[in-house]
């Protein structure tokens, strides 16, 4: 049987989304006090350490202050606001050509739809790149890197190449908006934005030569 693409986000991620979608929508204002860190876990229902991961999302972009012993507090509208707007944008860009894929895989009975999607996938992407002009690369993981089972973080991904990881696809799944703690594994497909030399400083800082 054919295995279809399942579009995920890590649970930490959703947290992230979530809070930062009710500062957006004003359930809170600025200066707020939220939750202490320690209660996080608790009100979603999940580990502490993925808590902490959500938490780090929104204060490394300045959306809340995690100072210890103060809690959460709401630090900026606007960041939450770029953020939420920024999710959604890669969100429906990857939905879109998600919608192709599937096209394809039906092909003489769908090209109509097919050809009404990437239309819309064209017309998107042109409007998105009047925002962001970065258009999307992508590297597939082996076991040549020396980077394997490594985080973003560990290996200063983006001080490195001067990209941006939107994506990582793991067997069936799409890992959207990784953040930094998103581990490397064999075979994983990595979407990248940047500027016009992002490809070649990505693939030789994953590959790179031996001297």
């Amino acid at each position: 049987m054919e295995k279809k693409t399942q579009i995920t986000n890590p649970r930490y991620q959703q947290i992230a989304m979530d809070i930062a979608s009710k500062i957006v929508d004003k359930h809170y204002s600025i200066g707020d006090k939220i939750y202490a860190r320690s209660s996080v876990a608790s009100q979603y229902g999940v580990s502490s350490e993925t808590a902490r991961r959500a938490m780090c999302i929104l204060s490394d972009l300045n959306i809340v202050d995690t100072t210890k012993g103060s809690g959460v507090l709401i630090k900026s509208y606007e960041n939450a606001l770029k953020f939420v707007r920024q999710y959604n944008d890669i969100q429906t860009i990857t939905n879109l050509k998600k919608e192709i894929m599937d096209s394809v895989n039906r092909q003489s009975k769908e090209i109509d739809y097919f050809s009404q999607c990437l239309e819309k996938l064209i017309d998107y992407t042109d409007r998105f790149r009047s925002i962001n002009p970065f258009v999307p690369s992508e590297l597939e993981i082996t076991s040549k890197s020396p980077f394997l089972n490594k985080t973003i973080e560990e290996v200063n991904f983006w001080h490195n190449t001067s990209a941006t990881i939107i994506g990582i696809k793991r067997d069936v799944s799409l890992i959207l908006s990784p953040g930094p703690y998103a581990v490397f594994l064999e075979h994983d497909i990595l979407y990248f934005i940047g500027d016009e030399n992002s490809y070649d400083r990505v693939r030789n800082f994953m590959y790179p030569r031996k001297s």
